[in-house]
């Protein structure tokens, strides 16, 4: 069976062309002086075709934007580990770690109890929503999905909402970047490494995670592998997760009968270490490193005008305030619970 399905190609193609075009307007003068990523503009190219063509265009072409938004997601993410070693992973210490596990810990129990709690959804989806809150976007749906055995359409909205929010977020921190934190003084201040575990420990998707950097001016390399290596280890954390979850799920259910739970592991994330572990050797010379990190952005490029083709507006107005609440909620507290124990947890070092 191939990995590569032949009825995707046209639609991987599709997606090729878009991304081309966004690389190519990145690469414009005043774009390119404002800072923005191929990452950026192709996802808002994705996000206007959605809502414009995407109706009229051809069905065969969605199997191939499918299989970019997770497949070459995933591949590309794999390859971003030629730009980090285990090296860089030491560097970011003890702190990086506490962050990454406290944003995961306190984010999944805030969005479960709001969800059930405050805006009386029920049990699944709103622990579908917090898990993709919490560790890594529609992966984490995915692979929380067989431990609650949940229904689809739950899943496909707690993948909304974090597409939702996880695309306001590659927006709004390059701003708060900029704006005020990068030349506050006292509390508001961050360094780029800091920063870079804030966005690592509280944005949702990995690759808007790795976009994030790539859309701030003048951003350091510190900043962007801080970032991803933060993130990649809540993505990891996700294992302990399920495996907690799914004891909490069957000791709290009367009918429980012992059973076992199914563990599903974003193997990714693995392969991912292992890429940053081989990088780690120096064996390959950094000329052909550069050119896999060029090809790979084109890669993340396409998986976010991928993404952006995902995010059709008329979808929100079915998933209901409720769920939306539930995610603000997060929303709101990753966003500023994650600014100050991000702060906290390096003023103890």
């Amino acid at each position: 069976m191939s990995i590569f399905p032949k009825n995707a190609i046209s639609g991987v193609v599709f997606v090729a062309i878009f991304a081309t075009a966004a690389t190519y307007i990145s690469s414009i003068g005043f774009i390119k002086h404002l800072g923005l990523s191929p990452l950026v503009i192709g996802i808002v190219l994705g996000i206007v075709y959605a809502n414009s063509l995407h109706a009229k265009a051809p069905e065969h072409l969605q199997s191939g934007i499918t299989f970019s938004a997770k497949k070459i997601l995933r591949f590309a993410i794999v390859l971003y580990g030629f730009r980090l070693t285990f090296q860089d992973i030491a560097d970011v210490g003890l702190q990086g770690f506490l962050v990454s596990l406290t944003m995961l810990t306190t984010t999944m129990i805030i969005g479960s109890f709001a969800g059930m709690k405050l805006f009386k959804m029920d049990r699944d989806t709103s622990i579908l929503t917090a898990a993709g809150a919490s560790v890594c976007g529609a992966a984490a749906v995915l692979a929380t999905e067989p431990v609650l055995k949940a229904e689809d359409y739950k899943t496909a909205v707690a993948v909304s909402m974090v597409v939702l929010f996880g695309t306001v977020s590659m927006f709004l921190y390059p701003i708060m970047y900029e704006g005020f934190i990068k030349d506050a003084v006292g509390f508001l201040h961050m360094s780029p490494k800091v920063f870079g575990m804030y966005v690592g420990g509280t944005i949702h998707e990995v690759a808007q995670v790795v976009a994030v950097p790539a859309s701030i001016p003048h951003a350091s390399a510190e900043m962007a592998h801080t970032a991803v290596i933060v993130k990649m280890t809540r993505v990891i954390l996700i294992a302990p997760m399920l495996i907690v979850l799914g004891l909490i799920l069957a000791y709290s259910s009367k009918e429980s009968r012992g059973g076992r739970v199914k563990l599903v592991i974003p193997w990714f994330a693995v392969y991912f270490i292992a890429v940053a572990g081989f990088n780690s050797l120096n064996l390959i010379p950094k000329n052909i490193v550069n050119y896999i990190n060029i090809f790979d952005t084109f890669l993340l490029t396409m998986a976010m005008t991928a993404l952006g083709m995902g995010t059709i507006f008329s979808k929100f107005k079915g998933v209901g305030a409720n769920a939306f609440y539930t995610a603000l909620t997060m929303f709101i507290w990753l966003v500023f619970g994650g600014f100050i124990i991000t702060k906290a947890i390096n003023s103890l070092f």
